[in-house]
């Protein structure tokens, strides 16, 4: 990487890291994922319950298999054959984890965590419940402030996402929100987080790598 964009790069990300940490939430900065594994192991101890929500960035990192190879009791939203009510039972258990692993859709360097859902599994963890959240997420999330938090999450995440999912969106044939009222919309759970009463309760990990979408 160039000097001049790698001082860029490295300003932002200190920026963040120190605006979390005003917010009450603690921040890593890491640049390996054998650095994550080693994190994780200490962060997560034996034997506690482990829930997790839909994200690329877990599925590309490994940490799901690291999870299921832990001495931990996991509730595993990937299992194949689970039914609409298993699931459901699962969504409704990760409220008494011990640690929620989840990514984010974007992190402004004010330390704002910004997430769009479909049906409120995966943020609503983020807001109450686990004792520990903790949220892995590539430098590539990182933007300035929450209008480019939005406009990159409605324009480009979300697009790319429902595409995955299979959905019937406009933004699937189109590239870009035009906020429908389709049925498969999963543009439905608007939530940021700007701070945390319990502190360093949620754990947010950056990692020096494009994750996700």
């Amino acid at each position: 990487m160039e000097s001049n964009v790698k001082w860029y790069k490295e300003a932002s990300i200190k920026r963040t890291l120190s605006s979390l940490e005003k917010n009450n939430m603690k921040g890593y900065f890491i640049k390996t994922r054998d650095q994550l594994i080693k994190l994780l192991d200490q962060l997560i101890p034996d034997g506690t319950r482990i829930g997790v929500g839909d994200s690329v960035t877990l599925l590309e990192l490994g940490v799901l298999d690291y999870i299921r190879n832990r001495n931990v009791y996991f509730l595993d939203k990937y299992k194949p054959d689970l039914t609409r009510d298993e699931k459901r039972e699962i969504y409704i258990n990760n409220f008494d984890t011990d640690t929620f692993l989840s990514s984010t859709n974007a992190l402004t360097e004010k330390g704002e965590l910004f997430n769009i859902d479909g049906n409120g599994s995966r943020v609503a963890p983020l807001i109450y419940g686990p004792h520990q959240v903790i949220i892995i997420a590539g430098t590539n999330k990182i933007v300035q402030s929450h209008e480019d938090a939005v406009k990159r999450v409605r324009q480009y995440a979300a697009p790319i996402d429902a595409k995955r999912l299979g959905k019937h969106t406009p933004c699937t044939k189109i590239g870009y929100c035009v906020d429908c009222s389709h049925k498969d919309r999963i543009c439905n759970d608007f939530l940021t987080i700007t701070g945390q009463f319990i502190k360093d309760r949620i754990k947010v990990i950056l990692i020096d790598e494009t994750l996700g979408y």
